[in-house]
């Protein structure tokens, strides 16, 4: 039996107006951004629907800004009956499939991700890092580059999100030989992104023992939904795992490829994006061309708004 996929954007995805007229159309919407008012004394509601960009694109209120669009998106869908059989969400990301696997109380997690995006930003003194996005480079030829890159400083692949697709982070002059040597080696692209902080490498360590201390506070509770982790694209078998994989989160690579081939292994033929943009379907069809034996079976959606869920809704009855 085919079974369905909810996954998850990460930071990047945001934009001014996100769930603006889901949260004016769907009560239960309007509700979680209330609850996300109410969770962070911050009118997160008023940054999402009208920011300014320059609030908005603050990595800790981004972060919970995100959340709060996802869950409420989630939250149409749900009342529509529409569930999944697995979920998984690319970085950030995955605080929302644990709020939907049952691990998570919303109201926690956006509390946690408002800290972890302000201990994600503190961890590196601005200018010291940045990340690279590389294209068309296969992911054994990057780690060469990274490794050649890593004499001179910290780089590591930080973002392993679709063939061809991978982001690099770590030391401004160890990402910048890492650009060169790729382009040396035909990659189509090489270029830094513009980004506040070097995520997903070994230098936002500092930010995961932060974040484990605000971890400890937390009640984690058991999943009735099947989560696969970013750090080791495995399912989560214990939910007392899950506190330690979020921490190394923060500082490991995200294996997204690895993330959506196990789902496509493992039965998974609808795949439904939930939150702001459609980055993460514009992957999947990417990791699809590669596992082609995959592609004809496999439907992708996005829902962001009210046209796309009731489009949804609509072909799910």
């Amino acid at each position: 039996m085919s079974k369905i996929a909810f996954v998850f954007p990460g930071q990047g995805a945001q934009y001014v107006g996100m769930g603006k007229d889901v949260f004016e159309k769907y009560p239960n919407a309007a509700k979680v951004f209330e609850k996300a008012n109410q969770s962070l004394g911050l009118d997160i509601k008023t940054i999402c629907f009208e920011g300014p960009k320059e609030e908005l694109v603050k990595t800790e209120n981004t972060q919970p800004a995100i959340l709060t669009t996802c869950i409420a998106l989630l939250k149409v869908l749900e009342d529509a009956g529409i569930e999944a059989d697995v979920t998984a969400g690319l970085s950030l990301g995955e605080y929302a499939s644990l709020v939907y696997s049952g691990a998570l109380e919303f109201e926690d997690a956006v509390k946690l991700v408002k800290k972890r995006g302000k201990y994600m930003q503190d961890a590196v003194p601005m200018g010291k890092g940045t990340m690279a996005a590389i294209i068309g480079l296969d992911r054994d030829t990057v780690n060469e580059v990274v490794k050649e890159a890593g004499k001179i400083g910290i780089v590591e692949g930080a973002n392993y999100n679709c063939p061809g697709q991978i982001v690099i982070s770590g030391e401004v002059d160890a990402v910048e030989k890492a650009c060169e040597i790729a382009d040396e080696k035909g990659a189509a692209k090489a270029l830094k992104l513009s980004v506040s902080a070097p995520f997903h490498c070994k230098m936002l360590e500092p930010a995961g023992v932060k974040l484990n201390q605000e971890l400890e506070n937390i009640t984690i509770k058991p999943m009735n939904k099947k989560v696969i982790a970013n750090v080791n694209a495995k399912y989560i078998e214990d939910e007392n795992d899950i506190k330690e994989l979020l921490i190394k989160q923060v500082s490991k690579s995200v294996l997204w490829e690895d993330t959506i081939e196990l789902m496509l292994k493992d039965g998974v033929e609808t795949f439904i994006e939930i939150g702001p943009g459609k980055s993460i379907t514009g992957f999947i069809k990417k990791i699809l061309r590669k596992n082609k034996q995959y592609k004809d079976k496999v439907s992708t959606y996005n829902v962001e708004d009210v046209k796309s869920l009731e489009e949804l809704i609509e072909k799910m009855k």
